[in-house]
């Protein structure tokens, strides 16, 4: 039992990465439904006149 090591039971299996978030790209959760509609709309058009 000397060679275990114990982690407090309200942490374990936690990782916490708090520079993780700020190095990425950030994008708002309204530009990305926005971009995903208007590529939704642009295919629907091409496919209605046949490109």
């Amino acid at each position: 039992m000397g060679d275990k090591i114990s982690t407090p039971s309200s942490s374990t299996g936690l990782m916490r990465f708090y520079d993780v978030s700020a190095s990425n790209i950030q994008l708002s959760p309204k530009l990305v439904m926005v971009a995903a509609a208007a590529f939704v709309i642009i295919e629907l058009l091409m496919k209605a006149i046949g490109l």
